[in-house]
């Protein structure tokens, strides 16, 4: 098997740019080399790279046609990414040879001077998440072709299966591509998302804090409540981005799935259009279920969208929500489940289709329609909830797909807009907050001390790490997820050894946590309210009502 390489050839001859670039990437386990030249670069490509980091100035006045020629001569499973630094000022709207480069790199992300080290490291990972996709690609390609020179070799009467393989080999590359496509779109999707949140933490909770110090009868409550809630339909939006950039870990809890439903009509009624009418019915007195929000509606609208597909002369679309019991014997484990049933009135399909529909790449849309990843997507989350995904379906009569979701032992958490209960501090206890956006981080800090904490600041993991060194001895520590330098699952294992004692709370708003050290720690998700926050701090802080602190413990779930 061909050699995998994810190095990151640096190219930035001006100045400090490429060893301030190497020690960023380094800082995040990224290997990198710095090539002084152009024709270096071009000298180093063909020995392995997983992607390029380059500035604007190092390509302007340069003879660029032995890159152009080494970029146009790439195997077709190869798509190499560049990051291009460009001068303040010097997007694709004013700046003419940005889009001269544009055309040349092709799979290119520009990135502004001066930028922020995390936002480096964001495009990294992601560059490298791709050209990964590109090493698969081509290792499918490698299979698909010794099988046809084996095909070929075995015996002349073949020739017909040989065929059949190439044409699978054709649309095999073409749902590739598909997918590399979206895998683009979520990047850029899931990117904005990240610092939209960043921005809506500090605005909801100073929101939050206004509203408090305000006298009940004050007419300002009208205004901040319209606030509040525009503010919170833009983070629903943002999870919304963030489910379809699968930028979140699952963070399944109790939801009130006939709420949620009815909340996202308008959404599915503008995303399928007006040919097609949308009918839901939800039994009344449904229980909460167990299930990630986020993931369920986009799980939920595919279905829908998938159902407006096969109607291409228009129909209904139903969505009904029902409790059903489970008795021993069946497929699911018994209990108690809610069923969330779309149903259309489409051309439906015939039982090998039915059969493989679940498949990740199968799709019986045209090329360019779709990535054949909905309904596997959907059935796995199912499955990781230990729910199930049932697919029934009638040619020439329609599509049913149910999903199956246990249901939740505890209340569903309050609508949206509605302010979840301000809970104070049961005694006095201090918080050390890690986070080095200024603007989250001072927002959260004036939460905290409203509710009667005591509150130590820290910008980064390290200064963290320097203040329990000097002898701050916090009883609950509250740290960003995605810093530079040193993240938050690292920052809690480290000071787990200086402070025992010490409870966690991670706070993010993506994160790629759902395995490893970090997937039991308690989180608290941005955008939040004062409410949520002093919520996940008592659950963390205070046993009971006597105020007892308890002591963090690695890997113990909340």
């Amino acid at each position: 098997m061909k050699k995998r390489s994810e190095r990151a050839l640096i190219l930035a001859p001006v100045g400090r740019d490429a060893a301030i670039a190497a020690e960023i990437l380094a800082e995040s386990g990224i290997k990198s080399a710095i090539c002084p030249t152009l024709p270096g670069l071009a000298s180093q490509l063909d020995r392995g790279v997983g992607f390029v980091l380059v500035t604007e100035e190092a390509l302007l006045g340069q003879d660029l046609r032995g890159l152009s020629t080494w970029i146009n001569r790439q195997p077709e499973w190869s798509d190499l990414p560049f990051v291009l630094l460009t001068r303040r000022g010097g997007g694709l709207e004013r700046n003419p040879d940005a889009g001269r480069f544009l055309d040349m790199l092709g799979n290119v992300t520009f990135l502004e001077r001066p930028f922020h080290p995390t936002t480096l490291i964001s495009l990294a990972r992601s560059a490298l998440r791709a050209r990964r996709r590109q090493y698969d690609a081509r290792a499918r390609l490698e299979a698909l072709q010794k099988s046809e020179e084996h095909l070929r070799m075995g015996n002349e009467t073949l020739e017909a299966r040989v065929e059949e393989r190439t044409r699978e080999h054709e649309f095999a590359l073409a749902q590739l591509h598909e997918a590399q496509k979206l895998e683009t779109l979520g990047q850029l999707t899931g990117g904005v998302a990240h610092d939209f949140n960043n921005l809506l933490t500090p605005v909801i909770g100073n929101l939050d804090l206004l509203r408090r110090q305000l006298p009940p009868e004050a007419k300002q409550h009208r205004l901040i409540d319209g606030a509040l809630q525009a503010a919170s339909r833009a983070a629903t939006l943002v999870q919304r981005l963030l489910a379809f950039a699968r930028r979140q870990d699952l963070q399944a809890r109790a939801v009130d799935i006939g709420g949620l439903i009815e909340g996202m009509s308008d959404l599915l009624r503008r995303s399928i259009g007006p040919s097609v009418s949308v009918e839901i019915h939800s039994e009344p007195d449904l229980p909460a279920a167990r299930v990630d929000p986020n993931q369920l509606e986009l799980a939920i609208l595919n279905l829908a969208i998938n159902g407006r597909d096969a109607m291409p002369s228009g129909g209904t679309i139903s969505i009904e929500c029902r409790s059903q019991s489970v008795q021993p014997g069946g497929h699911l484990q018994p209990g108690d489940y809610v069923c969330v049933s779309v149903r259309d009135t489409g051309v439906g399909m015939d039982n090998p289709t039915l059969l493989r529909a679940v498949e990740p790449f199968f799709s019986t849309k045209g090329m360019g329609q779709g990535t054949g990843l909905g309904l596997s997507m959907i059935h796995g989350l199912a499955a990781q909830l230990e729910g199930m995904l049932d697919l029934s379906s009638t040619p020439g009569v329609g599509t049913t797909a149910t999903i199956w979701l246990p249901v939740s032992s505890e209340e569903p958490a309050p609508a949206e807009g509605e302010a979840p209960r301000i809970i104070p501090a049961a005694r006095r206890a201090t918080i050390l907050l890690v986070d080095d956006e200024e603007l989250v981080r001072t927002g959260t800090a004036d939460m905290l001390s409203d509710l009667g904490y005591d509150v130590v600041q820290a910008d980064s993991g390290a200064e963290a790490l320097r203040l329990l060194r000097s002898g701050c001895e916090p009883d609950l520590l509250v740290t960003d997820y995605l810093m530079p330098g040193m993240n938050g699952v690292d920052l809690i294992e480290h000071a787990s050894a200086i402070a025992p004692r010490a409870k966690a709370l991670l706070i993010t708003g993506y994160s790629d946590i759902a395995e490893g050290p970090g997937a039991n720690l308690p989180r608290l998700q941005k955008p939040f309210r004062q409410g949520e926050l002093a919520r996940r701090v008592a659950d963390q802080l205070f046993k009971g009502d006597g105020g007892e602190v308890v002591p963090f413990r690695r890997g113990e779930r909340s």
